[in-house]
């Protein structure tokens, strides 16, 4: 099997014998890294949010993880470009759906960049508030209601850490998952044994 290799920038590897120093080489482009990050497969999750105003918000993200059990933390990441996590602040909360695999336009619903804004955003898209107000999105896989904890910025993105306050849970439904640009959905035969994969090498 052929291997892709792509050069990683010079600021960041350094040069032979000294970590982190800058030298000559190549960029490392943004679409070699967005395909290679393809090949990991993720969830796909709705983050919603509700202020005190009325306004309503939602956004689908793959950037989605548990970070602590004492206290439950989770965290996902958002484009500050993006106008969620300014209602994230003032309503000091939001809400993360895990969609489940047949609600593929519900993904494609709150990622479509014409969708509009406030609460005719959910016209259509069937949900209940939670504990903190936030909409908790019917039909989802797990639905984790958060309160906010902290922020940092990264990059172009911010890291947001929610304390769960409230969780929905339906484990009868299998998890929505997006693999290389695309919506798979889980494959249940069984995975191969470390000898049979020891074997094909």
């Amino acid at each position: 099997m052929r291997s892709v290799v792509s050069p990683i920038r010079a600021e960041t590897a350094g040069t032979a014998g000294t970590p982190g120093t800058p030298g000559p080489g190549p960029a490392l482009e943004v679409s070699a890294f967005r395909a290679a990050m393809g090949s990991f497969p993720t969830g796909v999750a709705v983050v919603t949010v509700a202020s005190g105003d009325g306004d309503l918000h939602g956004v689908t993200v793959n950037s989605f993880s548990s970070v602590s059990l004492d206290p439950m933390l989770v965290s996902v990441c958002l484009n500050q470009a993006g106008r969620g996590f300014g209602l994230i602040e003032r309503a000091g909360a939001f809400a993360v759906n895990v969609l489940a695999a047949g609600q593929q336009d519900v993904s494609r619903w709150f990622a479509d960049r014409s969708r509009p804004a406030g609460p005719a955003m959910f016209d259509g898209v069937p949900f209940e508030p939670g504990l903190t107000g936030c909409p908790v999105l019917a039909g989802a896989a797990a639905s984790f209601d958060c309160r906010l904890w902290q922020s940092h910025r990264a990059g172009d993105h911010l890291i947001v850490l929610g304390e769960v306050v409230a969780v929905v849970h339906r484990p009868q439904l299998a998890p929505l998952t997006f693999h290389a640009g695309t919506y798979k959905a889980l494959e249940h035969a069984p995975l191969p044994s470390v000898a049979q994969l020891h074997a094909v090498r």
